[in-house]
C-alpha cells in the first residue's frame, strides 16, 4: 500500500488525527502527521514536500480544512483527498475570499470568531469551537479535541501558495452538509477544484465524529 501523509488545519495539531492514523497503521499503512503549528504557508509546504520525496513511493496525502492549502503546494503525490478543506489558487489568500464572499453574499466569511493578542497569535473561543467545528462529535471526543486546540499566526489569512496541485493531481473533495466553518459558497467553489467529490452529514471534522468513513475513504486510493 502506499504511504499516507495527513497534513492538519490551522490550531489543530497531529494528536486531532490520531483515531484515523492508528487505525490505519493496523492495516499496515505508514502513515506520518507532521506538526505544521508556527510555520508560514511555504515552510509548511517544503516540510510536507521533503516528507513526500521521502516516501518510498508517491504517498496519498489527506488534508484538513487549512491544510488543504499546504497540500495544494505539493508535487509527485498520487492522490490528494481534501476534507473539507480550503483550496485556493496561485496567489489566493484566506483574505482575498473573505473579501470575495463578502462581496458576493454580504456576509462574513470567517464564521468563527477569533481574537488576536499582542504578538499577533490567533486564538479560537473554545464554545464556538464546539458549535463551529466539532458539533458531531461525542462529548468526550470534542473536549479532548478542544483542549488540543493552539494559537495560530494571524499571517496564515494574507498567504498564498505558489503552485496549485490539484490542477494536475488526482483529488477528492469531501464536503460537510453540516460544515459552520465554511460557508456553503466557498465550498462550491472548491469541490469544482477536484475531480470527484463526496458529501457526508457531519459538522467541519468528520475525521473525529466518523473516523470510519475517513479511514474507508482513504484505503480506496491507498492501493
Amino acid at each position: 500500500m502506499r504511504p499516507l501523509i495527513i497534513l492538519h488545519g490551522a490550531w489543530h495539531q497531529p494528536a486531532h488525527f490520531d483515531g484515523v492514523a492508528e487505525r490505519l497503521r493496523r492495516e499496515g499503512v505508514e502513515v506520518t502527521v507532521p506538526d505544521l503549528a508556527g510555520r508560514s504557508l511555504a515552510e509548511s509546504t517544503q516540510l510536507a514536500q521533503d516528507l513526500v520525496d521521502q516516501a518510498s513511493q508517491e504517498p496519498v496525502v489527506l488534508a484538513h480544512s487549512f491544510g488543504g492549502v499546504t497540500a495544494g503546494g505539493l508535487r509527485r503525490v498520487s492522490h490528494l483527498v481534501f476534507l473539507t478543506s480550503f483550496i485556493f489558487d496561485v496567489g489566493e489568500s484566506a483574505q482575498d475570499w473573505i473579501e470575495r464572499i463578502g462581496q458576493e453574499t454580504d456576509r462574513q466569511a470567517a464564521p468563527l470568531p477569533l481574537t488576536v493578542d499582542a504578538v499577533g497569535m490567533t486564538h479560537l473561543d473554545h464554545d464556538a469551537a464546539r458549535e463551529g467545528l466539532f458539533a458531531d462529535c461525542a462529548e468526550d471526543v470534542a473536549e479532548r479535541a478542544i483542549k488540543l486546540l493552539r494559537p495560530e499566526p494571524g499571517t496564515i489569512f494574507t498567504q498564498a501558495p505558489a503552485r496549485a496541485a490539484w490542477k494536475d493531481t488526482p483529488s477528492t473533495y469531501v464536503a460537510a452538509s453540516h460544515d459552520k466553518a465554511i460557508l456553503p459558497e466557498m465550498v462550491a467553489y472548491f469541490a469544482k477544484r477536484c475531480g470527484n467529490t463526496v458529501t457526508w452529514p457531519t459538522s467541519h471534522s468528520p475525521h473525529l465524529s466518523r473516523p470510519g468513513h475517513v479511514v474507508a475513504l482513504v484505503r480506496d486510493h491507498l492501493g
